[in-house]
């Protein structure tokens, strides 16, 4: 099971015998999903990983059909049968549908995942060297959805929300992004090069919200403050939200780990994706003290359902960062470097990154690239 970042190891020798929670959601979830599977199923036996899987329900389109996008049979089996899951994706109504909510926000407050990290990379000698990661507070900020709609005196109709950050929930996401800053220079590659010193950039704007992003860029830097041994070698930053959008595409090469509450970090960690070319390459995993699931950050994408299209690699990534949280780094460096490999080689790929290839086909050349 996830231990803290900085115990992160490698497999034993022995057989290990993991189960894997399979929860392909709505659109191309269901496209995509059986590509991490099939990379476990396929990794080097060296590991000495084996792996079961159970198939899981949730979605708006299980709603549509059952009056439930989350059952509790779903996060019962998690909580009690499995070492990790993979979440494929789910379809967002732009509209209120009367009792509706999103699963993959519920799950991840039933299952304790306060954390979203979501590393975006890029591969040596493709476009703009970049690699940060984008550390996302999950369980609070005006995603607690406590909304209300009212008529003020004049009869119009006003609408307002709750944006909620606790000095709780804030510490413990400071932590993390500290952590994954301290383990990525820990294992510095090529392209983390850029980064010779770690740093954490906290974003707010605490320059407007005064109380709330105010509370939150306060106990980040407490948190700093409060262990020097700690934290000696981490350069601390700070960016105003607005601020961080523009130096994000002017300048990306100079960010390492980013930390952000819930709604700046979806905004942020969805805008970098187009700094590598697609959602379709960028991976997520929503972790917690004892769980890690993996996410791909891309939607249910009807418009190419059904079609073969989609491209697997962020989930294909998400497994890898999956495994990583749960302990083994080094099956996951694996599948990252069969990913670069594809995606540097530049033959096949899905029509997202400009190619004509199946999802299978980039599935199939991925696998034929781990051992």
């Amino acid at each position: 099971m996830l231990r803290q970042l900085r115990s992160f190891s490698s497999t034993s020798a022995s057989l290990k015998n993991l189960k894997i929670g399979l929860i392909p959601g709505d659109g191309i979830g269901r496209e995509v999903i059986p590509a991490g599977k099939a990379i476990l199923e396929n990794l080097p036996s060296k590991f000495g990983l084996n792996f079961e899987f159970v198939n899981l329900d949730a979605g708006f389109e299980l709603f549509q059909k059952t009056g439930t996008a989350l059952p509790d049979e779903t996060v019962k089996v998690l909580k009690e049968e499995c070492d990790g899951a993979l979440f494929g994706a789910v379809s967002s109504p732009t509209t209120k549908v009367a009792g509706y909510s999103s699963p993959i926000v519920a799950l991840r407050k039933k299952m304790g995942l306060y954390a979203n990290v979501r590393p975006v990379k890029s591969v040596e000698g493709i476009g703009r060297p970049v690699d940060m990661v984008i550390v996302r507070e999950n369980t609070e900020d005006l995603y607690i959805k406590e909304e209300k709609t009212y008529k003020a005196e004049d009869g119009t109709r006003v609408a307002e929300a709750i944006k909620r950050i606790t000095e709780s929930a804030t510490t413990r996401i400071a932590k993390m992004a500290y952590d994954i800053a301290l383990k990525r220079q820990s294992i510095r590659g090529t392209v983390q090069s850029l980064h010779s010193v770690p740093s954490v950039t906290v974003t707010h704007k605490s320059n407007v919200l005064s109380q709330s992003d105010g509370l939150f860029r306060e106990v980040c830097k407490a948190v700093y403050e409060a262990n020097p041994e700690e934290y000696n070698g981490i350069e601390y930053k700070e960016q105003i939200v607005d601020s961080m959008v523009y130096r994000m595409f002017r300048e990306p090469e100079i960010f390492d780990v980013v930390v952000a509450p819930n709604l700046y970090g979806d905004i942020l960690s969805d805008g970098a994706a187009a700094l590598v070319g697609s959602l379709g390459v960028v991976p997520s995993a929503n972790v917690g003290d004892n769980f890690a699931i993996g996410e791909p950050c891309h939607g249910s994408a009807p418009d190419i359902e059904g079609k073969g299209i989609s491209n697997p690699i962020a989930t294909i990534r998400s497994t890898a960062l999956m495994l990583e949280f749960m302990g083994y780094s080094e099956p996951a460096a694996v599948i990252y470097e069969a990913v670069d490999a594809n995606l540097a080689e530049d033959k096949i790929k899905t029509p997202d990154l400009g190619g004509n290839s199946s999802t299978n086909e980039v599935i199939e050349d991925i696998v034929r690239r781990l051992n």
